[in-house]
């Protein structure tokens, strides 16, 4: 088993403007002085769930055995959601369970433990800022050694998100526009495995709002600067860009809207 590091990784939809950020880690600090921050984001759009569950896929694993993930985006804070520590291969999570690490753990064994334990909680629990209460404190505590079983209920599995799949027929594949990033490219959920098993053999035409793609390219400059191009990202994903644009805004497509790859029969 791995032995938790002192790393501790955080991602909010916090922002910088106000003390949210600061304050937790001002009580990490209380308890354990020799941390190593690492800010992975706190740009997270307000309340955008699945945004920050697909910032933590792609980088969590990344880091170091043992790092502390602390993530907080989390609409329902002071409901019925559960505060939960988890562990996912070697990497450990803290944070609402609200679907945020659904995609973390959607391949991988998790054990999981529901935070019930107040001793490792701030004496006083505010209602709004349990990223401050609760998760600071107990990433904290897990820092200097506190067992992964000793913070509360063993629980058997994450409350998870509703991702949807891309559908796929011998017509092509449908999917959706499910993150936009700070470029304002479209990352669909059309990964590049279903792209070369049921479309790649095929001439076909990729429909995204008015714009119609007919091949999948390299890299931004394989077209003109303001020209959309279709390619696969580096979380391995198909995305619709602009060279040197901001495909959301020029395209007029807003996550959610739907992507589709036609596959082209000979006769057309």
């Amino acid at each position: 088993m791995t032995k938790p590091s002192r790393i501790i990784t955080l991602t909010t939809d916090f922002g910088s403007q106000d003390y949210y950020v600061g304050a937790m880690k001002a009580v990490i600090l209380q308890i354990c002085p020799d941390i190593r921050f690492v800010d992975i984001s706190h740009d997270i759009s307000p309340q955008d769930i699945m945004a920050g569950a697909w910032v933590l896929k792609n980088t969590a694993f990344l880091y170091p055995a043992g790092t502390i993930h602390l993530a907080v985006v989390d609409p329902g804070v002071g409901g019925e959601r559960r505060p939960i520590l988890a562990r996912v291969k070697d990497q450990y999570f803290v944070g609402p369970d609200n679907g945020l690490f659904s995609l973390v753990a959607e391949s991988e064994n998790c054990e999981l433990v529901e935070l019930t334990n107040r001793r490792y909680w701030r004496d006083e629990v505010s209602n709004t800022f349990h990223g401050r209460d609760i998760f600071a404190p107990v990433a904290a505590h897990l820092c200097t050694g506190v067992p992964f079983a000793m913070f509360g209920e063993k629980k058997s599995e994450l409350t998870t998100y509703r991702w949807a799949k891309p559908i796929y027929d011998d017509e092509g594949v449908q999917g959706w526009v499910m993150h936009i990033d700070r470029y304002g490219n479209l990352v669909t959920n059309i990964p590049e495995s279903v792209i070369q098993e049921h479309v790649n053999k095929n001439r076909y035409k990729i429909y995204v709002g008015n714009t119609i793609l007919k091949t999948i390219s390299c890299s931004f400059s394989d077209v003109q600067d303001g020209e959309p191009v279709a390619l696969i990202g580096s979380s391995g994903m198909l995305e619709i860009a602009i060279n040197k644009g901001n495909a959301g805004q020029m395209l007029g497509v807003e996550k959610g809207a739907p992507v589709s790859m036609v596959i082209q029969k000979s006769s057309l």
